[in-house]
């Protein structure tokens, strides 16, 4: 009797998950019909060389055959959200239709009606904590912050964030980009204050302000965007990036200059960035498609392969969707160890201090 029960709950089941996978197969069947209809993707700040995005964007685009627009590839995630802002009834090339943006930016984007809510069948894999429950935005990928460093130029390599204040690095430090706007830069000012007040996140704002202020006094910063190029040319030759930024840089340039990627022993932050789907799209279908590749075994896996951890890394590695070949490329597990992962409070809040404070304290702008 128990079974033959067990039998019944086994065909039961099976019968479940055929019926599921042929409602699913049969939705993004309708899906990719009307993405291929609607005909266009309205991407932004996007760099080809952030995360793999370079690959992704082919990988869509030879998959579906739908043309991808892109906007603003240098642009923060501030100026994604003005995007937004100012393109509400615009339905032209400047109107983006998704966005990938820093965690804190996606409540505000909620908060301001300009997300349209949308949930991939991939949904349940993706960690609580790194989604909204109504699916106004979700997770995808994340890094850890660390000091891209010119070695042709640097011969101390700084270890942690206090060694960014030796004299010999005049002129050496920078940002990727302005703080008030783009959140690379605004978690490395919280990542900074992190390591000065020992992991007090109720202080690190504050404390991360002061660092650039005495950064700058001292004339270790530099007032520039700093990128690969200007790495290169060593105009900045130690600049702070996301881990999976800094391993392409180094990629990129081939040894010419000599590039070493080096995560602080203290401060380590990581961040998450989201993708959501505006309100206003003008190509609603292809967002959708598009987020269901992102959030595929195939678009997850692509990540790594641009030196990100994707949101769905648990679910991929139990399921051994990763390869070893893949594994080898990433940096030390050790690196990570001592990673923090702040809250959503606790960026709003740092958010809104560093974009009020910037000016008066640190007294530099920075030009995109």
């Amino acid at each position: 009797m128990k079974f033959s029960k067990k039998l019944l709950n086994t065909t039961v089941a099976l019968t479940l998950l055929v019926s599921t996978t042929a409602a699913n197969a049969a939705m993004m069947d309708d899906l990719v019909a009307a993405a291929k209809k609607e005909g266009q993707l309205t991407v932004i700040a996007l760099p080809h060389d952030w995360c793999g995005y370079g690959a992704v964007i082919d990988g869509f685009k030879k998959k579906y055959g739908i043309t991808i627009n892109e906007l603003n590839p240098d642009g923060g995630s501030g100026d994604e959200i003005e995007a937004i802002k100012a393109n509400k009834g615009n339905t032209g090339p400047q109107a983006p239709d998704v966005v990938d943006v820093g965690l804190s930016f996606g409540p505000q984007g909620k908060k301001e009606g300009l997300f349209q809510p949308y949930k991939v069948l991939t949904w349940d894999s993706i960690p609580e904590s790194a989604k909204d429950a109504e699916g106004f935005w979700y997770g995808d990928y994340y890094g850890v912050l660390s000091f891209v460093v010119n070695a042709d130029i640097v011969k101390k390599l700084p270890a942690d964030w206090a060694d960014l204040q030796a004299p010999e690095l005049k002129n050496s430090v920078a940002l990727s980009g302005d703080p008030r706007s783009g959140n690379q830069s605004l978690q490395t000012v919280y990542a900074a204050g992190l390591s000065r007040t020992g992991g007090d996140a109720s202080k690190s704002a504050e404390a991360g302000l002061k660092f650039f202020s005495d950064l700058n006094k001292s004339g270790n910063f530099v007032p520039v965007a700093g990128q690969s190029a200007s790495l290169a040319q060593g105009t900045t030759p130690i600049t702070v990036l996301w881990d999976y930024n800094a391993l392409a840089a180094r990629d990129s340039l081939k040894g010419n200059p000599k590039i070493e990627v080096i995560v602080p022993k203290t401060g380590v932050l990581a961040g998450v960035y989201v993708q959501a789907i505006s309100a206003f799209a003008p190509h609603p279908s292809a967002a959708k498609l598009w987020m269901e590749y992102l959030y595929s075994d195939e678009g997850q896996t692509m990540w790594l392969q641009g030196y990100c951890h994707p949101i769905r890394f648990n679910d991929l590695a139990k399921n051994g969707k990763i390869s070893a070949e893949v594994m080898a490329k990433l940096p030390p597990a050790e690196n990570y160890a001592k990673a923090v992962f702040p809250t959503l409070d606790e960026q709003a809040a740092a958010k809104e201090f560093v974009a009020k404070n910037w000016d008066s304290v640190v007294g530099v702008t920075i030009p995109k």
